[in-house]
């Protein structure tokens, strides 16, 4: 699973990386405007600016991490409703909170 996401994020760096550079450098004009309009255009060029960075950032380190943690998390849950050596369903109990009704 970790594997995985070494991976996927090795392969991601580069387009990632390379796209968001793009699209910055394509807004700084308008972040740094100036003239008739400037105000309102500097102020939609650092939004634009701002939301790639962030986004960015989410990208590359917040989604992996929270996808690791919510992977490991859900293997550790499945893990334990796997039925034990006592015939039991982990958290769940076992045959006595799961009676099977008898057969007619």
């Amino acid at each position: 699973m970790g594997e995985a996401v070494i991976e996927a994020a090795t392969l991601r760096l580069r387009p990632i990386l390379m796209t968001t550079g793009a699209m910055v450098l394509g807004a700084v004009p308008l972040a740094l405007a100036a003239g008739a309009g400037a105000e309102s255009r500097q102020d939609i060029g650092w939004v634009i600016v701002g939301g790639l960075l962030v986004g960015t950032l989410f990208t590359l380190f917040v989604i992996p991490v929270v996808y690791t943690y919510l992977s490991r998390r859900a293997f550790i849950e499945s893990d334990e409703t796997v039925p034990g050596p006592e015939g039991g369903h982990g958290k769940e109990g076992g045959a006595a909170s799961h009676p099977v009704p008898a057969a007619e």
